[in-house]
């Protein structure tokens, strides 16, 4: 045990933890102003919702004792023997219970990341029991796959003898951004377009909202990616040094969203003559996104290259989207599904074992590339059958959307009950002059 590590994964669970309120202010400020508690809300109660389902079973079933590779077993429902001052088989230096409580950050904002393919249209009720589902059957088995001991992806943490493909993903860009990215696709086309979509503006109704959103998720990504090394330094060699570096995550993370927020925004002002401040939080967030993955793999100037990549990719997903009609609200599949995609093969071409102990196609390992590959199709074709099974389900039971009234007058009031905004009475859009 290590009080300095312990320490760090402490505060890198309240930064993780930070990161859901602020994806829920970015996709808030990017709905319309009849829709912001109602898109705030879906975020925000991730952190209830999935935090039961993982205390409960969840965590035992991403990370218990494996099952052939696939799943764990049940030994840990409702924290059994995850101990709150001994290590557990993930990380020598830290409680049990401390390794936990970070992975169930992760499991609070992944299903929260796929709500904004949906905004401004969603059932509320419907909507929990699918993410309820969601974090189970598809969440869960990915996170065990890719991480856990003896998963079949990862295997890194070998079970029995088992070993993985040993794909690289440092910090989720397969199990939480192509996991995440690949639902939001299918849950935007399974719930069909908006009312006046194509036809009426919706564009966004607070960029300052959006940006400081932009801002606390570029906070809270130092303690997703530098927090992954388990530890203030890292993991031990045997020669006395240390790999998977706190301290280099933290730099690449940085690095790769300042260049990505670059890139989107001189694209950007290159096709549309100006320099757009939603396009700059949107392309920081995509250089976050594709170094996640890679943080624990490569080194500065790689992810200068990773964030400059991902700017520009992810702005022509979105301007792609845009031109197939796809109402994917607050572009989930252009940032975090491409991104996320990008960010994984980028691993596989600039990984260099000595930031990591792995290298890449660049340094003369073209194998890591195509497990790269696999690891992407495989999380693709998973998430999307099981999440169009479920959804296929609940529209068929409950239904995914609110009446079409209910959504013209908009999710705050005709799901919650509740204004985000109070004018005058009589407002409408005219400032009032006192008598």
């Amino acid at each position: 045990m290590d009080t300095g590590d312990t320490a760090w994964m402490l505060v890198s669970c309240a930064l993780v933890m930070l990161m859901t309120p602020g994806l829920a202010l970015f996709y808030g400020g990017l709905a319309r102003s009849k829709n912001v508690l109602g898109t705030i809300m879906q975020s925000f109660i991730m952190l209830g919702v999935i935090t039961l389902q993982f205390i409960i079973f969840g965590f035992s079933i991403a990370f218990g004792p494996d099952q052939g590779g696939l799943i764990g077993n049940f030994d840990w429902i409702f924290l059994k023997d995850v101990s709150p001052s001994e290590p557990g088989p993930y990380a020598a230096t830290i409680p049990a219970q401390t390794y936990m409580i970070f992975q169930l950050m992760f499991a609070v904002i992944t299903p929260a990341l796929i709500t904004g393919a949906f905004a401004e249209r969603a059932k509320f009720s419907t909507f929990l029991v699918f993410m309820l589902l969601w974090a189970t059957f598809v969440y869960d088995p990915v996170a065990h796959w890719v991480w856990g001991i003896g998963g079949w992806l990862g295997g890194f943490a070998e079970a029995d003898g088992q070993v993985g493909l040993k794909a690289l993903d440092f910090a989720g860009g397969t199990v939480v951004h192509i996991n995440a990215g690949m639902a939001a696709l299918v849950a935007a086309i399974m719930y069909g377009k908006r009312h006046g979509y194509g036809r009426e503006p919706m564009e966004p109704h607070d960029v300052t909202m959006v940006v400081i959103g932009a801002a606390l998720l570029w906070f809270g990504w130092f303690g997703f990616n530098a927090g992954s090394a388990l530890g203030s330094l890292g993991l031990a060699t045997e020669d006395g040094g240390f790999i998977l570096t706190a301290s280099n995550a933290f730099v690449v993370t940085h690095v790769a969203a300042g260049a990505a927020a670059v890139s989107w925004t001189a694209i950007s002002w290159l096709i549309t003559a100006k320099p757009s401040v939603v396009g700059a939080a949107a392309g920081a967030v995509a250089g976050l996104v594709a170094i996640t993955p890679a943080a624990g793999f490569v080194s500065p100037m790689a992810a200068m290259a990773i964030g400059l990549g991902a700017g520009a990719l992810c702005y022509i997903a979105v301007r792609m989207r845009a031109k197939f009609g796809l109402d994917d609200s607050l572009d989930v599949v252009g940032v975090h599904g491409v991104g996320g995609a990008w960010g994984a093969i980028a691993t596989g071409l600039f990984a260099a074992a000595a930031y990591g102990g792995v290298d890449g196609l660049f340094f003369g390992n073209a194998e890591q590339l195509g497990k790269q590959v696999i690891a992407i199709a495989v999380t693709m074709v998973y998430s999307g059958v099981v999440t169009f099974v479920i959804l296929k389900v609940l529209d068929m039971t409950m239904g995914l959307r609110v009446k079409e009234e209910d959504e013209l007058t908009g999710l705050d009031v005709s799901q919650h009950g509740e204004r985000a905004y109070q004018f005058e009475e009589g407002y409408a859009g005219i400032p009032v002059t006192p008598e």
